[in-house]
């Protein structure tokens, strides 16, 4: 892990999401607090998905496959922010028109999050960030989630993306958890 990562101050929220302080990156990884997070699920004019390798040095799921970019919020930051600052750090897109589409719970294996999807159209050049992003191409979205090694939060989130754009819209909250 990073050290400026791990000294990174996050927002702590209850089973409830409300905010209840902050606390550094690393400790909040290691006692499991809830917390917010973001995910963008970037798009093509084809409708194609782009997938992402993560580098191997990742604090969790390192080496894995992300079908959404995004993560953690920072201590004090609206997600809309933090979905705009994750897209543009991590794939260089920072002028295209987000869109939030649900907001879901993933509480698996030591990690408890509030998500919050956006989604972006983008048929420019990303610029990749080097400490985050190995690689990344486009795929469909029923491909991308066919893929062995992709990281289980973002695995649900574009399941639930596809599985809304299938029946319509509809409620926009969906908790998922063990």
């Amino acid at each position: 892990m990073a050290p400026v990562i791990a000294r990174e101050r996050i927002q702590v929220v209850d089973a409830r999401n409300r905010p209840c302080g902050s606390a550094w990156r690393s400790q909040m990884r290691r006692m499991g607090f809830w917390h917010r997070a973001t995910y963008i699920v970037v798009r093509n004019s084809r409708h194609e998905l782009c997938v992402q390798r993560r580098t191997l040095t990742k604090e969790v799921f390192a080496g894995g496959i992300d079908l959404a970019a995004g993560g953690v919020v920072a201590a004090g930051e609206a997600v809309h922010q933090s979905a705009r600052r994750e897209l543009a750090e991590e794939l260089g897109i920072s002028r295209e028109p987000l869109s939030h589409v649900l907001d879901f719970t993933y509480c698996e294996e030591g990690h408890h999050i509030f998500g919050s999807l956006f989604t972006v159209s983008f048929d420019g050049h990303l610029s990749l960030q080097p400490e985050e992003v190995a690689d990344a191409w486009w795929m469909s979205i029923d491909e991308a989630l066919a893929l062995d090694e992709v990281t289980p939060d973002t695995r649900l989130a574009v399941s639930l993306l596809r599985d809304r754009e299938h029946a319509g819209a509809g409620e926009s909250v969906v908790c998922v958890s063990s």
